[in-house]
């Protein structure tokens, strides 16, 4: 079992590299968020379904049970994803996956709740540290005030639907679940698009390399990304896959930097708000790792 974990730890950490390229995608694609993630989730959706015609056709299966809990979870991850890149346009790559740090103090108020579970105070303290490096970053980056609360919007529509699937990956095939989540977005997105009148071809034309990054978005970052994000929660709690997750800001700011230069420089105090959040990472992980150590003891 502790094998199986420390492989899923190191397979998420994997995966949430691919979620900070993620976000420089989605800056270098020209297309608004919406018609953005009803590309990707058509994409992804498309890509399981062959893969599952031609490799195991089983994966089609769903317990009826769960269609009403993977139905929710769609149109969670949804609106999380047009959020997600709508604050990606209007504040930028960086100051966008910071605020995703909040998620894990997020999870440490809702978890014991959602599973029915003893409140772990450490958790609590952890998540408030990454809080209060969010809030420097706020006070640092103020001018930026709409794209920070829809960031926040999405970070909070994040952890829903980890507790969501947290709640029934031990239930059904993750590729499954991943498939039927991806397959409701698709249409709740273009069933949006079609009543707006905005199901039209001058709002989905795609210009230069456009239909690369949305390839590399649909498949990678989504189809096998996706996926694995769920597979994983077989082994990891949904606090620690938060936790996880605020390793994203690294990447991705690293990545933003390569990429797009000055234009992503920010303010010293949210680089000191940044290293807080990193900060509190380390520490949960020590923590869990010395508490770990003393159980095996007794």
């Amino acid at each position: 079992m502790q094998d199986a974990r420390s492989k899923s730890l190191i397979h998420f950490h994997i995966i949430v590299f691919i979620f900070g390229f993620t976000s420089i995608l989605g800056a270098l694609i020209s297309i608004d968020a919406i018609p953005l993630v009803w590309y990707r989730m058509l994409i992804a959706s498309i890509s399981l379904a062959v893969f599952f015609y031609f490799y195991n056709k089983t994966y089609f299966k769903l317990n009826p049970d769960l269609v009403w809990y993977v139905v929710f979870a769609g149109f969670i991850i949804v609106l999380h994803w047009i959020t997600f890149f709508h604050a990606i346009k209007i504040a930028g790559v960086s100051l966008t996956l910071s605020m995703m740090s909040m998620g894990a103090f997020i999870t440490a108020i809702l978890e014991p709740l959602f599973f029915k579970r003893k409140f772990f105070v450490y958790e609590f303290l952890f998540g408030a540290l990454a809080a209060l490096g969010v809030l420097l970053i706020f006070n640092a980056e103020f001018q930026y005030l709409k794209g920070i609360l829809i960031a926040l919007l999405s970070t909070f529509l994040s952890v829903i639907f980890t507790l969501i699937n947290g709640k029934i990956v031990h239930r059904a095939k993750p590729i499954s679940l991943s498939f039927y989540e991806l397959l409701v977005g698709t249409i709740a997105i273009s069933s949006y698009l079609i009543l707006t009148n905005q199901f039209e071809w001058k709002n989905l034309t795609l210009v230069g390399y456009d239909i690369l990054w949305l390839i590399l978005l649909g498949v990678l970052c989504t189809a096998y990304a996706f996926n694995a994000s769920i597979k994983v929660m077989k082994n990891l709690s949904p606090f620690t896959v938060m936790m996880l997750i605020n390793l994203e800001p690294v990447y991705g700011i690293l990545l933003s930097l390569i990429i797009f230069g000055e234009k992503e420089f920010m303010s010293l105090n949210y680089y000191i708000g940044l290293g807080i959040v990193l900060g509190s990472i380390l520490l949960n992980g020590i923590f869990k790792l010395r508490k770990q150590a003393k159980e095996k003891a007794l």
